[in-house]
Formats: structure tokens, sequence, C-alpha cells
């Protein structure tokens, strides 16, 4: 029923993955009843992602808005489809880094949100986490951005989850990084962000490169995204 769903919305599907993920214990408290989750990804334009070179650029980054936006919109289609069915569901927005005014001094001391795209992505077998802590799939690489919509139900589709990097030896992302925030070691389930990506580091020359590249109080870089080959090559 609701791949039937995914189907008819995620067009054109070439442009599109999804996965459902048992969410079991691993959830803010705020999400208590929500044990399973959906996680969709949208391819990003490779051209547009291939301008990357020294920073962001304002295809990029508008791109990006428009991609968030889209996905926004295609999960609040589907949870009206799957109320239609008598399934609970509960669309959660793409995680957008904005200006430090936007958030609270809990999330600007951690830099963690509410619900981790990228853990529902894991979880659901769609890829891993990279050494820039990039969500890295095996369909697009890092070239797409996520969203999630949590489920009551157990949608009865089962995915094998993701718990260790396939990075292996490649090291391109941390060279390239304008803000060296990534240390090399290789992300699993059992390593803290911490331990390989100072995300803090990260935030700031994002700001510092949207200020300079796009006159805008963003964070936003996207070199990472541009140089990792799994973007661009099939693997």
């Amino acid at each position: 029923m609701i791949n039937s769903i995914l189907k008819q919305i995620l067009r054109p599907a070439n442009h599109y993955i999804y996965g459902f993920a048992d969410l079991h214990g691993l959830l803010n408290e705020k999400f208590r009843g929500y044990n399973y989750g959906l996680s969709i990804g949208k391819r990003l334009d490779s051209r547009i992602v291939d301008g990357i070179k020294k920073g962001p650029t304002i295809e990029y980054f508008n791109h990006y808005r428009k991609t968030n936006s889209e996905l926004s919109g295609i999960t609040w289609k589907i949870h009206a489809d799957l109320k239609k069915k008598g399934i609970d569901s509960l669309p959660v927005a793409p995680t957008i880094s904005k200006g430090d005014e936007s958030y609270n001094e809990e999330y600007l001391r951690t830099l963690k949100v509410d619900l981790s795209h990228k853990m529902v992505a894991t979880r659901a077998g769609l890829g891993w986490i990279g050494k820039t802590d990039l969500f890295v799939s095996r369909a697009f690489g890092p070239r797409l951005r996520l969203v999630s919509i949590l489920l009551r139900q157990d949608p009865g589709i089962s995915s094998i989850p993701v718990t260790e990097s396939e990075c292996g030896e490649c090291k391109v992302c941390v060279v390239k990084c304008p803000a060296q925030a990534a240390n090399g070691k290789l992300w699993n389930i059992r390593v803290n962000r911490e331990q390989f990506f100072d995300p803090h580091k990260c935030r700031e020359k994002c700001a510092e490169l949207a200020l300079e590249k796009l006159k805008v109080n963003e964070r936003i870089c996207g070199l990472c995204v541009s140089v990792c080959p799994y973007g661009k090559t099939k693997h």
C-alpha cells in the first residue's frame, strides 16, 4: 500500500530513493509512539554541484533551498494519502542551517536536531555517514537532500541497516574541507560524531563562505558534496 503511494508521488523515479527503518529505541521522547520511519532522498543536479569549486555558488544555494521546499511539500502529500488509508504519520522537514538567531541555546551548543534524517536513512539501508559527516547514498553519493516521515504502524517492509562507513581509505573530502573539520576517522554506529568531525568548525566556515560568496546570513558550503567520488561515479 505505502509503496504504491510513493511510486505515484516520487516522480520521476530516478530522481528519488526511499527506504523504511525500524527506529525502536532511537528517537527523541517527543516522537513517542512513532517507532518506524520512511526516509526519502531527492537527487541534486550534478551540473550545479560540479560548479562548486571554492565555496557555495548562488545557483547551488537556490537549488538547495528549492529542493528542500519540494521535499517538504512531498512529505505532506504522502502524509495526506497515508491518512486516507488509516496510517498515522508525522512528516519531519529537511534540516536547514540558518543564522544563529534562528536557534535556541541548546542547539547552538550541541548542533544536534530532534531527528537526524541521516540516522533514519542509514537505518533504512540507503547509505552511510562519510568522513565529513555527509550522508553518502549508494544511489547518488552525497548529492541529495533527505527528509523523513515517521510512522506509528509497522510498514511491513524490512530494510537492512547500514552500520559502518564504506568510504575506505578515501580522504578527498577531509583534504578539501576548508574548515579542516574532519580527522579522517571512519564512522560506524558506535562512534560519536565528535570523534571524527567538528560540526562547530564546519558551521563557522559555512557562515563565512555564505557571507563572502553569497552575501547571506546562512550556513552553506557544498565543497565536500562536490568532491566526493561517490557522487561522480557509479559504484
